[in-house]
């Protein structure tokens, strides 16, 4: 989970993930199986409805008191930081992290809820200190969310991040014993994880605009791929210096749009790990959502799809 602001109510049908885009709002159902099961996804445009209007629309055609709800934020709802895990009792962890953040946000840190996700260390050494992840959102726009959601009769009990729904991902497809890197396209920019032991240990938003691809002249599609190559490899050396117990096995990019075997075919010769591209539709049955084969609905729902797969007895 990420943020601890809501109660755990489990039900019976399985997760429906809702996440706010730019231009809608996407609703995902997922059951448990091998493969797990998409049930439905749709996209309901935002045109001239205001979102709390489309949200109670929603709740009508749906009737979303069935399922356990959870909302994906986006990448500007919130504030992931990496600080140094406080030497202090667990109970006393949340209100350390606190004075850790003060400097760290562009708001007083009074004003924001907050939820922390640990990093964890190799244990058969004890040179590296220990770390953890700080996610940070303002209370307001939590509150704002809330109030959307009970007045849609919504019942929502968790709150997400894209930066876990991507670790889920990448731990159905990671090998035993080897981290995994995997590259999301996302209309403003892409998200880079890095996992380990169904765990995550590094992420980053990468301000490249990989959605573009099939609509650039080919000299600036190579400065893209020349820019994302050494982001890529500026990251894995650091995996390498600070986490050299994982050894990456691969860096997998999913989805990707009409064009992109050109960028797979750059970042096989031009990284020192394989490089492979991912259709969801190999970890998910998509029997009734046939829409989610095209890779730009794969591009849309890969975070609801990833949020869907929560475990809790994995997250916060």
């Amino acid at each position: 989970m990420m943020i601890s602001i809501f109660s755990k109510i489990k039900k019976s049908l399985g997760w429906l993930v809702l996440e706010l885009q730019t231009d809608g709002i996407c609703i995902l159902h997922l059951t448990a199986g091998n493969p797990p099961h998409v049930q439905f996804a749709t996209f309901y445009p935002l045109t001239q409805d205001d979102i709390p209007t489309v949200l109670t629309r929603i709740n009508k055609a749906l009737q979303l008191d069935r399922y356990d709800c959870s909302h994906l934020l986006s990448q500007n709802d919130y504030q992931i930081s990496l600080v140094e895990t406080p030497n202090v009792p667990r109970e006393e962890l949340k209100t350390a992290v606190r004075w850790l953040l003060k400097d760290m946000l562009d708001y007083h840190v009074d004003d924001a809820t907050i939820d922390v996700l640990d990093i964890p260390i190799d244990k058969n050494t004890n040179t590296r200190k220990a770390m953890m992840y700080v996610i940070s959102a303002r209370d307001q726009l939590i509150a704002q969310r809330q109030d959307w959601f009970d007045n849609a009769k919504i019942p929502v009990t968790v709150i997400d991040i894209p930066e876990l729904a991507q670790r889920n991902i990448a731990n159905l497809i990671a090998p035993a014993g080897r981290g995994i890197a995997l590259l999301s396209l996302q209309p403003s920019g892409c998200l880079l994880t890095i996992s380990y032991n169904d765990e995550l240990y590094l992420s980053r938003w990468l301000d490249i605009q990989l959605t573009q691809l099939e609509t650039l002249p080919g000299e600036q599609k190579l400065l893209i791929f020349d820019k994302l190559s050494l982001e890529l490899q500026r990251t894995f050396d650091h995996i390498d210096r600070q986490y050299n117990f994982i050894s990456l096995a691969k860096l997998v990019v999913t989805p990707l749009v009409t064009g992109g075997s050109e960028l797979m075919t750059y970042l096989s010769t031009n990284l020192y790990i394989p490089s492979e591209n991912l259709d969801l539709a190999t970890l998910f049955d998509f029997s009734l959502t046939p829409e989610l084969l095209e890779p730009a609905q794969q591009i849309r729902f890969q975070m609801c799809l990833g949020a869907a797969l929560r475990d809790e007895g994995k997250t916060l």
